[in-house]
């Protein structure tokens, strides 16, 4: 099992569609979004990525400023 926390900072614009665009990633979980465009998510481990991976795909969508991750659990 491999858990890790991120904070997106996105254009406020698209907070909604990247909302969309995030829970369709296979293991992403939204938590919590602003209007201004912050949002606290969960990658967890999945058979298709690890959350490296999913991580470099999130910074990848049109109109995400920042993803960093905060923090990460693993276990057997």
């Amino acid at each position: 099992m491999n858990i890790s926390g991120i904070v997106v900072h996105a254009r406020p614009e698209h907070t909604v569609t990247l909302q969309q665009q995030l829970t369709a990633l296979s293991g992403v979980t939204v938590h919590a979004a602003q209007d201004d465009g912050r949002m606290v998510i969960t990658i967890e481990d999945t058979p298709e990525a690890v959350p490296a991976e999913t991580l470099m795909q999130v910074q990848n969508l049109p109109g995400v400023l920042s993803a960093a991750m905060i923090y990460n659990y693993c276990d057997e």
